[in-house]
């Protein structure tokens, strides 16, 4: 695990790639524009905007659409150690719920998740954003 110091400058860099993302923002029903980046172990950064469509529940958040770019761009077997999102709406945005069980599966436990909060710029470890996730195992 990375400490606080070594991943500073890289989860600088994660959050302003965040926001350059979220420029490419299809969503003229919310006008919430986020946008999310995703920092795998092989060194690639990968982002990812929020999708909409007129039938709301057909809409893709941005940490799915980076992670689902991810995959098609490097594999199944891809990690994820560190998530930025935000937006260009100003607003606090957390990854929600789908998306932090989706990003389990990928997201290393130790992982930083790092979006604006309502009392800031937040980082936390993915284990406390997601602390009961469902993973089922396969043998």
């Amino acid at each position: 695990m990375k400490t606080e110091t070594e991943l500073a400058a890289p989860l600088d860099a994660l959050f302003e790639a965040a926001r350059k993302a979220a420029e490419n923002s299809y969503s003229p029903y919310s006008k919430f524009k986020v946008g999310a980046a995703l920092w795998l172990t092989n060194g690639e950064i990968v982002t990812g905007t929020n999708v909409e469509n007129t039938s709301f529940g057909l809409t893709i958040c941005a940490e799915r659409s980076a992670l689902v770019r991810a995959v098609s761009r490097f594999g199944p077997a891809i990690r994820v150690e560190a998530v930025a999102v935000t937006n260009l709406n100003d607003s606090a945005s957390p990854p929600c719920g789908a998306c932090r069980q989706v990003l389990a599966e990928f997201v290393l436990r130790d992982a930083r998740v790092v979006f604006p909060a309502a009392d800031g710029v937040r980082v936390m470890p993915f284990s406390e954003l997601l602390p009961f996730g469902f993973f089922l195992e396969i043998s």
